[in-house]
């Protein structure tokens, strides 16, 4: 895929960079890519992924922006304010990067569309806040053969992994042999009950962006097979290798789940 002499100037650091050049960047324009969710985690995913000529966005969230958002969602504005937040993310990538295409899906993501948005990007970036919504996204990237790249946080800590089950060919854990079950709802309290530090969020959301942006471009080591631990107040990061569980009901050799049932996403 070629790029144009406004494009050539717009990502010359990209391309000078010996790993990335001009073939890297063709790639970035070439790639689609799916953003579950426009908030805290979303919101730098987003504009880094814009501004790094990620050609064609995604963006599934069923949100309006409210006023306690703009803490750390920093693709809203306070203009915002009860604009659904697809419509200010698209507007705040776009006024970053016009060459790219968003596309838009105001819908909670769920069992009846899962696959069917899925499927139609090469990754998934998993920004969602709430545990029934993670599992689900995992589950649908393994059935539609899709890189997950998950990110998580809360209070002054995060969470940072991408999963790659689907390929067969190296021995890769997926969402559910780190976390077998949805832990008990009242045991996991949303952002709004805990509350999370702006700028944690910041960190975690650009740590998602990098590794989709590595894993489109096929630089550096992936995150597949590990978790990244961030601990903000401490300003540590810690990596952990995680293997695949051969008793995982959805990748191990012997599955108990073969499909996107609605039964099966009860948190």
């Amino acid at each position: 895929m070629s790029l144009s002499d406004d494009e050539l100037e717009r990502y010359a650091r990209h391309i000078v960079l010996r790993q990335v050049g001009g073939v890297g960047q063709a790639r970035l324009k070439a790639a689609r890519v799916l953003a579950v969710g426009a908030g805290g985690l979303g919101s730098p995913l987003v504009l880094y992924l814009a501004a790094a000529g990620v050609g064609t966005l995604g963006i599934v969230d069923d949100d309006r922006v409210s006023l306690s958002n703009l803490q750390r969602q920093i693709a809203h504005r306070t203009a915002d304010i009860g604009r659904p937040k697809i419509a200010s993310a698209a507007d705040a990538a776009h006024a970053i990067n016009p060459h790219i295409a968003v596309e838009l899906h105001p819908a909670r993501l769920g069992e009846d569309n899962a696959i069917d948005l899925i499927s139609r990007y090469d990754i998934v970036a998993d920004g969602s806040d709430n545990f029934a919504t993670r599992f689900l996204v995992n589950d649908a990237c393994f059935f539609a053969k899709k890189t997950l790249v998950s990110a998580a946080v809360s209070e002054f800590d995060g969470q940072l992994a991408t999963f790659k089950a689907h390929d067969r060919s190296s021995a890769y854990p997926c969402y559910r042999c780190l976390f077998p079950e949805p832990p008990p709802s009242d045991t996991a309290p949303s952002c709004s009950q805990s509350g999370v530090l702006g700028a944690a969020a910041g960190v975690m959301g650009t740590l998602q962006a990098l590794e989709v942006i590595k894993e489109i471009t096929q630089i550096g080591e992936s995150m597949a097979g590990r978790l990244l631990i961030y601990d903000a107040l401490g300003t540590r990061f810690r990596n952990v290798r995680v293997k695949p569980d051969p008793a995982c009901a959805l990748c191990g050799p012997r599955p108990a789940i073969t499909d996107l049932l609605p039964h099966r996403h009860q948190a």
